[in-house]
């Protein structure tokens, strides 16, 4: 069975930028509205490239605070080529869009390590900006200043592990059965509503930041789990690369928003409690997969 079985990305994309093609509407001054200093530069070493057949291109912000091993070991799969000539093999209905070796025979490049650390929850950071309102899966639950979404303090123990939350667009990584962690060749994005369920049991390295609507459009796997049944059903990686190893004419650049300032915090409350005309009953809180991290295209 392949190493995706017991696998299934935090949140949907948002950006502040229009699609190609497109004519940003017009964005009303509120106390949220992000000022020029609250946008900061992604790293290109943490931005991986994923281009599909049909000229598709999905765009990935990598998380190596919360998975470094496993992180590691996606840059050196990407540096090797890796996943040239591999696919998109599993993509179920709710749940998961997953790619890699479908064979399970392509041997990995040296320097990987096959089961990293289980590297589930991280040292407790700082969160920047919390919600009013704990949820079902941790008893606290916000934005660390780089703009992660981050859940910590199990309801089941009194720790203060965090951990980032299976959100959609979030990014893990397929493994077997444990103790197995997988090594981040076999990757997934989530493309329904939040398998939270799966918080601390599968590495999260990162979240799809443009191009999710190439994975969550694709025809749904009629195979167990998803799975795609024949090798023609699958869709074609052409290349998977970091950007930091692109040419400069051709490397994509984004900026996060920064959650350590007054208008994110009302960025947050704003997501809380939303307002009228359309709007009439408040919610009073919010879900942490409600209130997407924004990134743009830098200018």
């Amino acid at each position: 069975m392949l190493t995706a079985l017991f696998s299934l990305a935090l949140l949907g994309t948002i950006s502040a930028e229009p699609a190609p093609g497109q004519s940003a509407a017009p964005t009303p001054q509120t106390a949220a509205t992000p000022l020029a200093a609250d946008w900061r530069p992604i790293p290109d070493d943490d931005v991986l490239v994923m281009t599909l057949a049909g000229d598709r291109r999905v765009v990935i912000r990598l998380a190596p605070a919360a998975a470094p091993v496993h992180i590691a070991n996606i840059r050196t799969l990407a540096r090797a080529h890796w996943w040239d000539r591999t696919s998109v093999y599993r993509v179920q209905d709710n749940y998961v869009a997953q790619w890699g070796d479908a064979t399970e025979t392509k041997a990995l490049p040296t320097g990987v390590v096959a089961n990293p650390p289980a590297e589930y929850g991280m040292s407790a950071p700082k969160l920047a900006a919390e919600l009013t309102r704990a949820d079902p899966y941790a008893r606290q639950i916000g934005f660390t200043a780089d703009g992660w979404p981050v859940a910590r303090g199990s309801w089941l123990d009194q720790g203060a592990e965090a951990w980032l939350p299976h959100c959609y667009g979030m990014v893990g990584v397929g493994r077997d059965m444990a103790p197995s962690t997988g090594s981040g060749a076999e990757l997934y994005a989530v493309i329904g509503h939040g398998p939270r369920h799966l918080d601390r049991n599968i590495a999260l390295v990162g979240r799809v930041i443009e191009g999710i609507e190439y994975l969550s459009a694709l025809p749904r796997g009629t195979g167990d789990l998803g799975f795609y049944k024949t090798e023609a059903e699958r869709t074609p990686i052409l290349s998977i690369r970091l950007a930091s190893d692109m040419p400069a004419t051709e490397r994509p650049r984004f900026d996060y928003r920064a959650a350590d300032n007054p208008r994110f915090a009302a960025y947050v409350r704003d997501r809380e409690n939303r307002q009228p005309p359309f709007f009439t009953v408040p919610a009073g809180g919010a879900d942490i997969c409600n209130v997407p991290p924004q990134v743009r295209r830098r200018p």
